[in-house]
């Protein structure tokens, strides 16, 4: 009878080690699953700003140097994309997507602020239409990064717990995974109010 409740108690512990292993794996890739749902969106938003700035290229004549900002904080951002979507898990490079959200982010700001300064350009239908779009845009990889952030905390959390942190360690590549941070230059600026 010792022998049967020796093999019992190794064999429900191998169940648990499969249990905790079978989670995190589920929890990876649903992290991963979050994360191709921004991509689509950061994709989509990637694909709208040469449309843009070739919209705005007729009316800004003066303003080359803002245009090149946002090209290249695009291209440095979509190669950033491509990067994190190739390992979501990896959480240097979804820092390194984080950053070049934030900087394309803050040139997209510059492009629209300008713009405000062109009556013709603020007039044109398909720079109000990008602009919509965009606007539109921003909102779903909001939602998508949320949606991201929040499967990453929970993997996570499940990862350092107790016993599953020596599972995490032993049997499999479960590496902490990073938020989808992306600051936005306009939240940071204080409101100014006057009556």
């Amino acid at each position: 009878m010792g022998t049967w409740l020796f093999f019992a108690v190794i064999l429900a512990g191998l169940i648990y080690l499969v249990v905790i292993y079978n989670r995190l794996v589920s929890l990876r890739n649903r992290l991963k699953n979050a994360f191709a749902q921004i991509d689509v969106q950061l994709q989509r938003r990637h694909d709208l700003i040469p449309n843009l700035v070739t919209t705005a290229k007729a009316y800004l004549e003066h303003e080359r140097e803002t245009l090149t900002r946002v090209t290249e904080a695009r291209n440095q951002a979509e190669g950033a994309r491509r990067e994190a979507a190739a390992e979501p898990d990896d959480g240097a490079a979804v820092g390194r997507l984080g950053r070049a959200e934030s900087i394309l982010s803050g040139s997209l700001s510059r492009l629209l602020a300008v713009s405000e300064n062109y009556p013709d350009l603020k007039a044109d239908q398909t720079m109000q239409a990008l602009t919509e779009e965009l606007t539109a845009t921003e909102n779903r990889i909001g939602f998508a990064r949320q949606a991201f952030n929040d499967a990453v905390m929970r993997y996570n959390t499940y990862r350092e717990q107790f016993p599953n942190n020596a599972v995490s360690g032993l049997f499999g590549p479960f590496k902490e995974a990073s938020l989808l941070d992306i600051e936005n230059p306009e939240a940071r600026r204080a409101v100014n109010v006057s009556f």
